[in-house]
């Protein structure tokens, strides 16, 4: 099955829609977990970063 072309001003338009709901469904997010399920949040979210900088650092 061919792919249809899909027009520039529609793609760009979807993804103008698609950040302003991704920039809301951070805060919208949180505002519905509790405190401690947003610290477990934030905590996974470090030890990520970390061993992503981990994994960079011993490519190099």
């Amino acid at each position: 099955m061919a792919k249809k072309k899909i027009p520039a001003e529609v793609l760009e338009y979807f993804r103008k829609e698609g950040r302003k709901g991704g920039r809301i469904g951070g805060k919208k997010r949180a505002e519905a977990m509790t405190a401690e399920q947003r610290a477990e949040s934030a905590s996974n979210a470090a030890k990520a970063r970390w061993a992503k900088a981990k994994k960079k650092s011993a490519a190099k």
